[in-house]
């Protein structure tokens, strides 16, 4: 099975292929992620790492569901996607004109079929993703680091998860990066 770095910049990970659409960083694969389809096969791939490269990529919603349903189309039932990015709400997102999409848990669980189904049962607003591009994930962990003063804080005991949850709906630079595994299921849930 294979294991791909998508999007490694200068970021190479031994026993992974890694892939970049800049020849200049000297990928061991060349391949611009937003052209379809991409050169693997389907259901090849175990693992997935993209580490600050989702922001960077959809700003077109067709594009942006491309690369998902590209995603869903390599792994291997069971394979881990993990996604690390920026937190919207910090300068590490806003300041860099590159990026093009915000990435949250919230965004990427609207592709967990059977949150979709219990988000229609219960007349949620959600738009099923998962369901309508028939590709299905769900998300293991989540993490976050937490920037100065408030990580000092937090450490320290003066503040709790319920202080920084505040914190995050209220200031920006609380949260630098966040990090999100993803299991994908395969068939696609059909419950």
């Amino acid at each position: 099975m294979l294991k791909l770095n998508l999007g490694c910049g200068h970021d190479k990970r031994t026993g992974f292929i890694n892939v970049d659409s800049q020849a200049a960083c000297q990928p061991d694969q060349v391949v611009d992620l937003e052209r379809f389809p991409w050169p693997w096969a389907d259901g090849s791939v175990d693992e997935i790492v993209m580490s600050h490269v989702l922001e960077h990529l959809g700003a077109d919603t067709d594009t942006y569901l491309g690369i998902i349903k590209e995603l869903y189309r390599v792994c291997a039932p069971d394979a881990r996607v993990t996604i690390t990015v920026p937190h919207p709400r910090s300068d590490n997102y806003l300041a860099d004109p590159t990026h093009v999409r915000p990435i949250t848990a919230m965004g990427l669980q609207m592709f967990n079929q059977e949150l979709n189904r219990q988000s229609i049962q219960e007349g949620g607003s959600s738009t099923p993703l998962g369901i309508y591009l028939n590709v299905d994930w769900a998300l293991e962990s989540s993490d976050v680091k937490i920037l100065e003063p408030w990580a000092s804080r937090f450490n320290g005991g003066q503040l709790t998860e319920d202080d920084i949850t505040l914190a995050v709906q209220n200031f920006y630079n609380v949260i630098g990066d966040c990090t999100f595994v993803m299991r994908i299921r395969k068939p696609a849930f059909a419950g």
